[in-house]
């Protein structure tokens, strides 16, 4: 196998396998922090926008121009607007015949381990273009691939705390809970494979380039469609709004360390 497939592949499985870790911090505490959810969410929204901004979107205005730029960007916004869309959100009605508390609290559960699924399912069409992305990334060098590794690993630990919380409130099964937040971010590996041979790695420099502002526009959406609302939700605008600045200065401290470190971007 290619040297930039298993490299891409290792990026991958690094942030899919973040969920466990999110998982861990469910199972292993009786009552998780929603707050302190709620700014690990912020911090990772702050890392998503700073390495879609001002790195993806800002190298491809560069590279092939502004306006073709900009019209990857958003057909990147727009493409993950449209998958958004198929994405069920349940909503749960009170019962007001259930006979007993007993019944009632059957039924709750019942509904928030179909959120949980459901929350699964949309977690795995988030990993698999952010495993496309990480594998276009280690096309382009090394540096580009570890800044986008790293903020999808910091992403997708609030991510499994999403799908282990209700899994874990429903079936009172840690393994099951464990389990399904693991297999939703082991999706992000299979999208490195699919890209894989559907493009070519000797593709055109203003295609790689467009493809990475598109990816730029994904994570912009998603980071301002999912996280962010949660991130205000669990721990207050105030402070999350300083965990999101905090993510972007890392981010963009990190993009910096690892310019230096990678001047030549060291193309695999």
């Amino acid at each position: 196998m290619d040297s930039q497939v298993l490299v891409a592949l290792a990026l991958s499985l690094l942030g899919g396998l973040s969920t466990s870790i999110g998982a861990l911090f469910v199972i292993l505490n009786q009552a998780p922090n929603l707050k302190m959810l709620g700014l690990l969410q912020g911090f990772a929204a702050g890392l998503m926008l700073s390495i879609s901004f001002l790195d993806l979107a800002h190298n491809a205005m560069n590279s092939i121009g502004f306006l073709k730029g900009n019209i990857w960007f958003f057909a990147g916004v727009v493409f993950f607007a449209i998958i958004a869309n198929f994405i069920p959100e349940p909503t749960l009605a009170p019962s007001s015949d259930a006979k007993s508390k007993k019944d009632i609290m059957k039924k709750h559960r019942r509904h928030v381990l179909l959120s949980g699924i459901i929350t699964a399912v949309g977690i795995s069409l988030h990993n698999f273009p952010e495993g496309m992305a990480v594998f276009l990334g280690s096309i382009k060098g090394i540096r580009v691939g570890l800044s986008l590794a790293l903020a999808i690993a910091l992403h997708n630990i609030p991510e499994g705390v999403a799908v282990a919380l209700p899994v874990y409130f429903a079936t009172q099964s840690k393994w099951q809970a464990f389990k399904l937040a693991t297999l939703s971010g082991l999706v992000e590996p299979l999208g490195v494979v699919l890209v894989a041979y559907l493009f070519p790695t000797s593709m055109s420099p203003e295609i790689l380039e467009g493809l990475l502002g598109a990816v730029g526009g994904v994570m912009a959406f998603l980071t301002l469609h999912e996280m962010l609302p949660l991130a205000f939700d669990y721990a207050g605008q105030k402070q999350a709004a300083k965990a999101v600045f905090l993510g972007m200065a890392f981010m963009s401290a990190s993009l910096y360390f690892l310019e230096i470190c990678l001047p030549e971007e060291m193309s695999l």
